[in-house]
């Protein structure tokens, strides 16, 4: 996403439009397709149920049919074959042996069910035997005179039979046994129809048979377009966070100079609004910078002349009064000058050692004979746990890692700038100060730790704002903006000045971010 123009132009004029549609044509949109693909999946639904209900249905009339032809001799159903079986075959199905039948072979899965014809449930061995041999499951027959769509009837416990073995994919082979005294009841003519029948009816019960079942496809686009409605809706309130999270974080260094996103009209039309503000900030600013810059040149002048001028003034009193003003004057436009240059953070930011830039400030003030010092890394400690040679628990250090391997991406000059500011105001609180750095996986900061400050953290905290000064403000020379300025150089870093008690004294902390990847990366800079 980092650069959207040249993406919109592969894409071309149409992906364009589509990606400024407003949240309103967007929800229709999504609406009317979520609604279309439902209906559809509803109907697909629907449609499936009613052919495997007439499936089911279909297979179960044709069992009750097959038992009527096996006790009264009725015609066979449509699509139902009877073949008896040979003499070796009646051998083996007597022995159970149905495994072994010709056409058929191990490993056979046998389910078993007694069906007596009306009037002979009483007659000792007047039943009809099945024999279900399939190569994949045993039939649950347990449970057929529970179900309340299955009667309690010869005829229809034959039916569930056929509808359960419709239920499954398998392709199963019926053995029907008619029993020689069944010929007690009044059914004439049935001598030749006793004995083992082969009963087959692949197009019935057999897996081919059955219809293609479309409910868990159904289910499964329904769910897709559920997930891609939602992905839609989160990618809309995701882009509108994320800008959100960049502007909230828009004076950081890696902050762009302008806005844009893809996503719906309302969410464009805010990033075209907010890029003109900071267009019409940046401007002022400027304009800001230039007025200042004029007026500091245009003093130049006189106040040197004023400075000639007073040097001519015989009373040493009245001319260290007016040099002293001057002074004051001067670098009041100077300090108000670099708080507005510190605001528009003009520099651009690259990889810095954090610690070497504060040795050679150090260095720099000790060369002036003024009381800094850097503060000695100390080492980290650590609990052990108890080893396997050890009697109890411990505690080891690791040396802490050398100055120069804290590598910050930063404004050098803004930083020299905070921390000197830093170590001025301890300077003027204070008697002396003391400089230390340290660094994690994500942030980085200096601290500066003065003593003797008279100045609670609260009371420091509170000059942090512009033209705010102590109370020893008629002693000391400044103008209240030294804090205000390092305030602003940590928010342009993504990060803030904090004060907090010290061991000496009082210890300001400028925090800043060490590899800036805010949030404002999804958003390319125009």
């Amino acid at each position: 996403m980092a650069n959207w123009g040249g993406l919109r132009a592969h894409l071309g004029a149409t992906s364009f439009k589509t990606g400024r549609l407003s949240l309103a044509a967007r929800g229709r949109v999504w609406v009317l397709a979520a609604a279309i693909v439902g209906a559809l999946c509803g109907g697909v639904w629907v449609q499936s149920q009613a052919r495997w209900q007439a499936h089911l249905t279909q297979a179960q009339l044709t069992g009750m049919g097959v038992f009527d032809t096996l006790a009264h001799g009725a015609p066979l159903p449509p699509g139902v074959v009877m073949t008896r079986l040979n003499a070796a075959d009646v051998v083996l199905a007597e022995a159970g042996a149905f495994g072994a039948i010709s056409g058929l072979g191990p490993p056979v899965y046998l389910t078993r069910i007694s069906l007596y014809p009306a009037g002979a449930d009483r007659l000792e061995g007047a039943r009809i035997g099945l024999v279900i041999a399939s190569s994949d499951l045993v039939y649950p027959l347990a449970d057929l005179r529970s179900r309340p769509e299955i009667p309690a009837a010869p005829a229809s416990l034959a039916g569930g039979v056929a509808r359960i073995m419709a239920s499954y994919c398998s392709d199963p082979v019926v053995f029907a046994h008619i029993p020689a005294n069944i010929l007690a009841q009044p059914l004439a003519g049935r001598q030749s129809s006793v004995g083992w029948w082969q009963v087959s009816a692949p197009n019935v019960w057999g897996c081919d048979a059955a219809p293609r079942d479309l409910r868990l496809p159904a289910l499964f686009v329904l769910v897709v377009m559920l997930g891609l409605v939602l992905v839609q809706v989160q990618d809309t309130v995701s882009g509108f966070r994320s800008f959100a999270r960049a502007l909230a974080t828009r004076r950081r260094v890696d902050a762009p100079m302008a806005y844009d996103a893809d996503g719906p009209a309302e969410l464009h039309d805010i990033i075209m609004a907010v890029n003109t503000h900071l267009a019409a900030e940046r401007v002022a600013l400027d304009n800001r910078v230039m007025v200042l810059s004029g007026v500091s040149h245009d003093l130049g002048t006189p106040a040197t002349r004023l400075r000639l001028r007073s040097a001519l003034i015989e009373d040493p009193d009245l001319r260290a009064r007016i040099e002293t003003d001057i002074d004051r004057m001067t670098g009041m436009i100077d300090s108000v000058l670099t708080y507005t240059r510190a605001e528009m953070s003009d520099e651009p930011p690259r990889p810095l050692s954090l610690s070497a830039l504060a040795e050679a400030v150090v260095d720099d003030y000790q060369d002036m004979g003024r009381p800094v010092s850097m503060a000695p890394p100390v080492p980290l400690s650590i609990g052990r746990s108890r080893s396997l040679f050890q009697g109890r628990a411990g505690v080891g250090h690791i040396a802490p890692a050398a100055p120069h391997q804290i590598i910050v991406s930063a404004r050098p000059q803004a930083l020299h700038r905070a921390l000197t500011n830093l170590i001025d105001n301890a300077l003027k609180y204070g008697k002396r100060a003391v400089i230390s750095c340290g660094a994690d996986a994500e942030t980085a900061w200096l601290s500066v730790e003065d003593e003797g400050s008279a100045l609670t953290a609260d009371q420091i905290a509170g000059l942090t704002a512009p033209f705010q000064r102590g109370a020893n403000a008629g002693q000391v020379p400044g103008v209240g903006l030294g804090l205000s300025i390092v305030q602003s150089i940590a928010e342009s870093h993504g990060g803030d000045l904090r004060f907090e008690l010290g061991r000496q004294g009082l210890r300001a902390v400028l925090r800043i971010t060490r590899q800036p990847q805010g949030p404002e990366a999804a958003f390319g800079q125009i």
